[in-house]
C-alpha cells in the first residue's frame, strides 16, 4: 500500500511528514532501550527481510494482489520503537531508489505503513499474550491476530488522510469500504506470513523475540509432547554469539533467495490501494515519481533486458542496501545507549567529582 505522489494534497502531506519525523525521533530514543549487541544486527536483518517479502505480491481477489507491510512482524521481533525505524529505512530506500511510494508522500507512507501498523499490532499482541497461556502456540496465534488487525487499521488511516487531504472529490464512505474490505483480505496473507515467521524464530531462538521478553511467566515450548520452559540465555556468551551469527546468516540468505528468485513469481496484479484508486477514479491524480529515472526503478536494473535477471538483481541489491543501512543505523543507536545507572537525558558525572 505504497501511496504515490498526487493522492494527498501538499498541506496534509507536509503534516504527515512532520508527524513521521516526530515518530522517528521518538523511536530513535526508544530504540536505545530495545537494542543491544544481539538485537542490533537482528533489526537490520528484519528490515532486509521485510524489503524482500514486500516484493512478493500474493493474489487476494480477482485482479487484486497484496504484500506484507511488516509492522507487526518487526514490532514482535525487535520491539515497537525499533520496528518504526525498520519500516522507515525500508520505505526510504524503496522511495529513493526503486520509485515505490511517492517522495512527497514519504511521510504519509511512514505514518500509515510504519507507525499505525506497529502501534496497533504491538498493542494487540501484548494484550493477547497477557490474556492467553504463555506458550509458543499462543504467542504465534497472537502474532497472527495482531498482523491481521494491523492491515485494515492502516487502510483506515489512509482513508482518514484522504478524507482530510484527498485530491479528488469522491464520497469517503466508498473509499473506506473499498480500502478496508480489500485490506482485510490482504491482512490474512500478512497474518500467515507473520505467524509463520514468528513461530519459526520462537522454535529456534525464543530469546530473540522482543514481544515475549516482558512476559512474567517463562515462554513454554513443546518438546516430545510435553511443555517445557524456553531455554534461558547461556552464561557463556560465545555459544550464544555463534548461534546468533548462524541465525543471522540463515535469515539473510533467505531474504536474498526471496528477493532474488522467488520474487519473479509474484503476482503482477495491482495491489489493494492501486485497485481501489482505479475503481474509484482517483488514480488519475498520480504524479510521475521523482525517481522514475532511477536505474532500479520498478524493481528492475536498467539496461538488462532479461526480466528474471533484472528483477532478481534489483532484489539482491535492495536487500543488500537495506541490511547495510539498517544495521548501520541500529548499531549507531545502540552505541548511543545510556550507560547503566544513568537516567535518560542525564549527562555522565564528571570523573573528578566521582573520584573526589
Amino acid at each position: 500500500m505504497h501511496v504515490p505522489d498526487g493522492f494527498i494534497d501538499a498541506p496534509v502531506s507536509v503534516a504527515a511528514g512532520v508527524f513521521a519525523v516526530g515518530a522517528v525521533a521518538v523511536s530513535l530514543r526508544g530504540a536505545r532501550r530495545e537494542l543491544d549487541e544481539r538485537t542490533a544486527p537482528l533489526a537490520g536483518l528484519v528490515a532486509a527481510f521485510i524489503f524482500a517479502v514486500q516484493m512478493l505480491n500474493f493474489p487476494v481477489a480477482a485482479g487484486t494482489s497484496g504484500h506484507l507491510m511488516g509492522g507487526a512482524l518487526a514490532a514482535i521481533l525487535v520491539g515497537p520503537y525499533t520496528a518504526v525505524l525498520c519500516l522507515s529505512v525500508v520505505l526510504l530506500l524503496q522511495g529513493i531508489f526503486f520509485a515505490d511510494g511517492g517522495l512527497t508522500a514519504l511521510g504519509v507512507n511512514i505514518t500509515v505503513m510504519g507507525v499505525v501498523t506497529v502501534v496497533v499490532a504491538y498493542g494487540v499482541f501484548r494484550l493477547l499474550t497477557g490474556l492467553l497461556p504463555r506458550t509458543r502456540r499462543s504467542a504465534t496465534a497472537s502474532a497472527f491476530v495482531a498482523a491481521l488487525v494491523s492491515v485494515p487499521a492502516s487502510a483506515a488511516a489512509f482513508t482518514l488522510l484522504y478524507w482530510i487531504g484527498g485530491t479528488t472529490d469522491i464520497p469517503i464512505g466508498k473509499v473506506f469500504t473499498a480500502m478496508v474490505g480489500v485490506h482485510v483480505l490482504i491482512g490474512i496473507g500478512e497474518a500467515v506470513i507473520t505467524a509463520l515467521t514468528v513461530g519459526a524464530v520462537l522454535a529456534v531462538r525464543p530469546d530473540l523475540v522482543h514481544g515475549v521478553s516482558g512476559i512474567a511467566a517463562p515462554l513454554k515450548l513443546r518438546v516430545d509432547g510435553e511443555l517445557v520452559d524456553a531455554p534461558a540465555a547461556t552464561r557463556d556468551p560465545e555459544p550464544a554469539r555463534r548461534s546468533a551469527r548462524g541465525f543471522w546468516i540463515t535469515g539473510l540468505v533467505s531474504a536474498f533467495l526471496l528477493a532474488g528468485f522467488v520474487s519473479f513469481y509474484a503476482s503482477a496484479n495491482p495491489d489493494g490501494l492501486e485497485r481501489v484508486a482505479s475503481d474509484q477514479g482517483f488514480d488519475e491524480k498520480v504524479e510521475e515519481h521523482g525517481a522514475a529515472d532511477s536505474p532500479l526503478a520498478d524493481y528492475g536494473v536498467g539496461d538488462i533486458a532479461n526480466a528474471r535477471l533484472s528483477g532478481g538483481l534489483a532484489g539482491v541489491i535492495g536487500v543488500s542496501a537495506t541490511v547495510v543501512v539498517g544495521t548501520g543505523v541500529f548499531w549507531v543507536v545502540r552505541r548511543r545507549k545510556e550507560e547503566p545507572g544513568e537516567e535518560a537525558g542525564q549527562a555522565p558525572r564528571d570523573r573528578d567529582q566521582e573520584n573526589a
